[in-house]
């Protein structure tokens, strides 16, 4: 597959999820690392995401759970919560998810993640 199909592909799939948000992460890195701009659409978007295992709520689910576990990726965090409620997931599973993370990560890290949750879900009733 020539890395021009990974790419749309993975670029596809990326504004399916995380709309414009997603581009703008992108068009951020195009003075600074334009071919870290081009891996972040290929692999993850265009390799990772497209496959046929798992639907997008389920890897946004898990995505959630990973950035919130790590406990030190906000931006990354709040970009993910805007994906996985674009994709169907509800505030519910994700505020379960991160919950759930105090087991596994520890009580810091879901309460970061309960705090970008918040912000996240505020912005978009504002917004509405």
């Amino acid at each position: 597959m020539s890395n021009e199909s990974r790419y749309q592909r993975g670029l596809a799939r990326l504004k399916e999820i995380d709309g414009e948000a997603g581009e703008r992460v992108v068009e951020s890195l195009a003075g600074i690392a334009p071919d870290f701009a081009r891996y972040l659409v290929e692999f993850p978007f265009g390799d990772i995401y497209s496959r046929p295992g798992l639907d997008l709520k389920s890897r946004e689910i898990a995505v959630v759970a990973a950035l919130t576990a790590l406990g030190n990726a906000a931006p990354q965090l709040k970009v993910h919560v805007h994906g996985a409620l674009n994709v169907g997931v509800s505030r519910t599973e994700i505020v379960e998810t991160m919950m759930q993370m105090a087991v596994y990560a520890g009580f810091p890290a879901a309460l970061n993640g309960l705090a970008v949750a918040r912000e996240v879900f505020e912005q978009r009733s504002e917004a509405a």
